[in-house]
């Protein structure tokens, strides 16, 4: 069995177009999203319906539950935010529609899943800790002991930090499928994460870069009052952000 797992899209919709439609083409029976589904790209409406629509088992990001929480109390935003940050994220909820705001809201912080072979799987924002925890390549066997908050999966998947990676540590899987919508590596293509389960072998998986339509990105920032520099982001596959 073959499943897709995307994380952080950030806004971007037509690389969410391209990532759904590169696992389809490869095979993939299921698809899951770890969060982070809106911020910095232009489209947070147009994603949310898109992930609705396709039924992909979502957990929500820490950007996600910022941005709920700024439209429910902005003043506890707008005064301790840099103000170009401020600047994305109030963009971002006045351009987020009622139903991506309820679509959101019924998001958990995390799934388990019991998958074909027997695995269990455990996809997280951030890390078992907390969604705004992060795991990065450079994760040790220690490290993912004092990061697994009592968990023991076969298989964990992850996002948040925006850099892909797959490694077998303490027996577990550890796959962090990296953005969707917005990489931070210097590689302007997207990634998400191909894992595949069977009967009596070892779950495997493997990091999947793609390309995608970045013009409409790009244009739709230049139509928009975002940050000019997001532009730049975008299509460099870097993550400045906006700080001033």
């Amino acid at each position: 069995m073959i499943l897709a797992f995307l994380s952080d899209v950030h806004g971007n919709l037509p690389a969410l177009r391209s990532a759904l439609a590169d696992a389809d083409a490869r095979g993939a029976e299921k698809i899951y999203c770890a969060g982070d589904l809106t911020g910095y790209g232009p489209f947070p409406s147009e994603v949310c319906s898109l992930i609705a629509r396709r039924r992909i088992t979502t957990i929500i990001g820490n950007y996600d539950a910022k941005v709920l929480a700024a439209l429910a109390r902005p003043s506890d935003f707008k005064g301790s935010m840099k103000p170009g940050k401020w600047r994305i994220l109030d963009w971002t909820c006045s351009h987020l529609d009622l139903g991506g705001q309820k679509f959101l809201s019924g998001l958990p912080e995390s799934h388990r899943e019991r998958l074909a072979g027997g695995f269990d799987l455990l996809m997280v924002h951030g890390s078992p800790l907390s969604p705004e925890d992060t795991l990065y390549p450079s994760l040790t066997s220690e490290g993912l002991k004092k990061k697994l908050a009592g968990e023991r999966p076969d298989i964990l998947v992850c996002g948040h930090t925006h850099i892909p990676f797959v490694k077998r540590l303490e027996g577990i899987l550890v796959v962090n499928c990296g953005a969707a919508g917005h990489p931070v590596d210097g590689d302007p293509r997207p990634a998400y994460a191909l894992v595949k389960v069977a009967e009596g072998k070892p779950p495997a998986a493997r990091i999947i870069r793609f390309d995608y339509a970045k013009e409409e990105v790009v244009q739709t920032i230049e139509a928009s009052t975002l940050p000019r520099s997001l532009k730049k982001d975008f299509l460099e596959g870097n993550k400045k952000r906006e700080v001033s």
